[in-house]
This record gives C-alpha cells, sequence and structure tokens, in this order.
C-alpha cells in the first residue's frame, strides 16, 4: 500500500540518516521542544488531549508526576548498573542465546564497543523466563517486579487516554493488544563512553516496531529524535518517562498517531544508560487499522498482519538487536 511506505521508514533510508552530522542536531528552540506532560492534573479530558496532541504531532512526549515512585526508578538504575559493573563472565551465565532475551555486548570497528545490553521479559507471566534475569544483584528480581506492576499502569492510562482520543473506549487499544496477554520486554542499555562519540552511533536510527515504549534515561545526554529534517536532544529530566509511539499504535489508529525515529549517540566521558520497556502485543493478534478508524472516507492506510508475520518482514530489513534499542 502506497501510504504503508510513506509512513514507515525503509531501512534503505535509514543509513543516510544516521550520516547527518552533528551540526544538524538542533538545540532550545522554544516552536520544536518536545511535549511534557504533567499528570498531576485532575482533569482526565485535559491529559487525553494532551496525549492524544502529542501523539499526533510528535509521535513522542515525556510525562513527570506519573506515579512511580522516585525511589524505585533510582533502584532500577541501581542494581542496572551493578550488573553491567559485574566480571564478563558473571554478565556471560545469562548470555543471549536467542530471540531477544539476554546479555549481549556489540563491537563496532574502530571502538571499543558499540554497546552492551540486557533483555527479558516481564510480563505476561506465562512468558516470563528467570534464566535471563540476573541473580546478582540479588535485588534485582524484586526491584524489576515492583517497577513493572508500576509500568503496567502508567501504559495502562497512557493507552486508555490515546484510545480515548480516536473517540473509542479506553479499554479499546489494550484490548486490541491482547490485554493482560500484551507483552512487556525491559532491555537495559549500557554505552560506554567514547572519543570518537561524533562518528559512531550507540543506537541505529529507528522506530520502535511494537506498540509503545516507556524509557527512563540516566542523566547522560544522548538520545535523539527526528523532527523537522533535523535531530532533537531529548532534554533529560529528572524521573520522567519518556514515551514513544511505535509501529503498532500507527498502524491500529490508521496513521493518526505517529511512530517517530530516533537514535542514540555515545558520550565522549560518561556511560549512558536507558531502561526502556517496549509493550506488544501477542504475537499471534492481527493488527492493523482499526475497523472503528476505517471507512469509505478513510480507507485502511495499513495491511493488517499477524504480528508475528510483521516482525519478520521487519527483521529481514533491519536487524532486531537495532530495533530494540534507545
Amino acid at each position: 500500500m502506497d501510504d504503508e511506505r510513506n509512513h514507515n521508514t525503509s531501512s534503505s533510508s535509514l543509513p543516510s540518516l544516521c550520516k547527518q552530522s552533528a551540526s544538524s542536531t538542533h538545540r532550545g528552540s522554544l516552536e520544536l521542544d518536545i511535549p511534557v506532560v504533567d499528570l498531576s492534573v485532575s482533569d482526565e479530558k485535559f491529559l487525553m488531549r494532551e496525549v492524544t496532541k502529542s501523539s499526533e504531532e510528535w509521535g513522542i512526549f515525556q510525562v513527570v508526576n506519573h506515579g512511580i515512585p522516585t525511589d524505585l526508578i533510582r533502584q532500577l538504575q541501581v542494581v542496572g548498573k551493578q550488573f553491567f559493573d559485574l566480571p564478563e563472565a558473571e554478565k556471560e551465565a545469562v548470555a543471549k542465546e536467542e530471540d531477544i532475551e539476554g546479555y549481549k555486548r556489540n563491537y563496532l570497528e574502530g571502538i571499543k564497543a558499540w554497546d552492551e545490553h540486557l533483555s527479558h521479559r516481564l510480563s505476561p507471566a506465562s512468558v516470563i523466563n528467570y534464566k535471563y534475569w540476573p541473580k546478582n544483584p540479588p535485588q534485582y528480581r524484586e526491584v524489576n517486579e515492583e517497577y513493572t506492576r508500576h509500568m503496567k499502569k502508567l501504559t495502562e492510562k497512557i493507552l486508555g487516554w490515546l484510545s480515548e482520543g480516536l473517540g473509542l473506549p479506553s479499554v479499546a487499544l489494550l484490548q486490541n493488544l491482547g490485554g493482560e496477554m500484551a507483552e512487556y520486554v525491559i532491555r537495559v542499555n549500557y554505552y560506554q563512553p567514547s572519543p570518537k562519540s561524533d562518528l559512531a552511533i550507540g543506537a541505529a536510527v529507528h522506530t520502535d516496531v511494537g506498540a509503545i515504549t516507556l524509557l527512563i534515561p540516566n542523566e547522560v545526554p544522548g538520545l535523539q529524535v527526528f523532527k523537522e529534517e533535523q535531530w532533537l536532544d531529548v532534554e533529560y529530566i529528572n524521573s520522567a518517562v519518556v514515551v514513544f509511539i511505535g509501529d503498532q499504535l500507527m498502524r491500529m489508529s490508521n496513521g493518526r498517531y505517529k511512530n517517530v525515529l530516533h537514535r542514540a549517540k555515545l558520550d565522549k566521558e560518561n556511560v549512558r544508560m536507558s531502561w526502556p520497556v517496549f509493550v506488544a502485543p501477542r504475537h499471534d493478534l492481527l493488527v492493523g487499522p482499526l475497523p472503528e478508524l476505517t471507512g469509505d472516507e478513510n480507507p485502511p492506510k495499513f495491511e493488517t498482519l499477524v504480528y508475528q508475520d510483521y516482525l519478520h518482514q521487519t527483521f529481514e530489513k533491519w536487524a532486531l538487536d537495532k530495533l530494540y534499542s534507545s
């Protein structure tokens, strides 16, 4: 479909974006500030409008006062950093074997490391494989399970507002992702500092293949999004959660919600880390424009596919490890 080609970014176009010089990075324009939504506002309709507008115009926004305890976020960051500080042999104990789960270290020629990362499923319980959850530090499992409970509540809130923004019942999007069987995957990214940071990308240019991603970074800059033909830095806001619209919400909304191109750069002196949680449909679900949003005057812009088939098609164009990065 022509519209699907127009909305999705082909693998052939991504490297050209990677090569853009650092001078194209934009900083500080009031007109191009990535939206920030304060969830402490009691007006639900206002929050729905803000989240909807940000998803239609940007495909990314940050949320503050979101209800996840600051202390829990700090604990998540501490146990994540402690894992990457372990000797290599201990990290290899949860090494990636197949699929997306486990620990892996990617190398880039001329640079010590491109990135290290640890991925594992958080929910539903039926898909969790604890062999990919580190036993050291000992608090890792407890902290991640508590974080998952809060993350699911926040995700369901945001999906509820996004459903209402489409004129649908608040449960519509979550139900179409499989309800309680929607899959949550965390990826802990660890980007070593590099004196060649101007030449290297920590995470290549991509959109997220799932439905929605909620990310917490550390304070080291590097996350960027592409808008108005330039790269924009995502401002670090203490304890904020960065929300990305992924391919499946774009497809389900028939293009109203935009997926967003983003990448991660290396820092010259400091370790950059991030904790994205990817929320995706059950693999056997059909995903495409919701019937309630299409008709004679608004025909489907995307093909309806089993999500697993969409993944296979996408991964053939773009390496899996690059897609699950932020």
